[in-house]
């Protein structure tokens, strides 16, 4: 096999979440580029449809589903409707996640708490347990990214809402068990953690309170925030035949943030 036949995605399928923008978007549009299909979630029409457009631009057949995958029973009922209408899928990427509040620890209420919690973590769960459990049964292999956080290793300044740490650090356990249960079924399970990234949620961060970023950016060694397309090539390899013997990993991708 040639190298760059290593990274082709031809005739394979995509289930992403919060596909429609940011990171997500991004990691859809180089996976579709490289030969794959997909299926978007996500809570906006307008973006979604905008992204399988130019998804279809690239050749690739792109179907987009509305829902809200920060909730249990709406995360159900999508895995269960893709897979109803558009699977079998080889490759689950889940990227929905997000801090959401800034609100110091003894101050956070359980509702809040578990709002992050089923955002981040019991999403992950119900997408590797319907999705990814679907591969499982079909014995065909397949490649599951969770999209973690430099924020499951260490801990933000200057922000509350430490539901979101702790959701990510488990999201990375979670992956490396999943891995270790599934490495014999030829499915790899592995996150992507990334760091300071402008995405939509940030741009929110530097509009409510400039001093958050501000304090980050001090801390990266390469002097800026990532791109969203930097996860693209990322995403491609991990979702490949390359990546075939790599499982459990935890990828950092943050400019050199947690080298400090």
């Amino acid at each position: 096999m040639a190298l760059a036949d290593a990274f082709r995605l031809d005739g394979k399928k995509l289930f992403i979440t919060g596909g429609s923008r940011g990171l997500g978007r991004e990691m859809a549009l180089a996976i579709a580029d490289a030969g794959a299909d997909v299926v978007l979630v996500g809570r906006d029409a307008a973006s979604l449809e905008a992204t399988a457009a130019d998804i279809r631009k690239l050749g690739r057949t792109a179907h987009s589903m509305l829902g809200d995958i920060g909730s249990p029973e709406d995360c159900e009922r999508v895995c269960q409707a893709a897979l109803a209408e558009h699977g079998p899928f080889d490759i689950l990427i889940n990227n929905v996640g997000g801090r959401r509040i800034n609100v110091p620890l003894h101050e956070q209420t359980l509702d809040e708490w578990r709002q992050i919690l089923d955002l981040n973590l019991t999403s992950t769960f119900l997408c590797l347990k319907h999705i990814g459990g679907a591969m499982l049964a079909r014995g065909q292999g397949g490649r599951v990214i969770n999209i973690a956080s430099i924020s499951g290793m260490v801990i933000n300044r200057g922000i509350g809402g430490r539901s979101y740490e702790t959701s990510k650090a488990a999201v990375i356990h979670l992956t490396k068990a999943a891995a270790a249960d599934w490495a014999p079924h030829g499915i790899t399970v592995n996150a992507i953690c990334p760091g300071g990234f402008m995405t939509e949620p940030n741009q929110r961060w530097q509009r409510l309170d400039p001093t958050i970023i501000e304090k980050s950016l001090a801390q990266i060694p390469a002097g800026k925030f990532g791109e969203p397309e930097d996860l693209g090539p990322l995403a491609v390899y991990l979702s490949s035949d390359a990546s075939r013997y790599m499982t459990g990993a935890a990828i950092v991708i943050d400019g050199g943030y947690t080298v400090w």
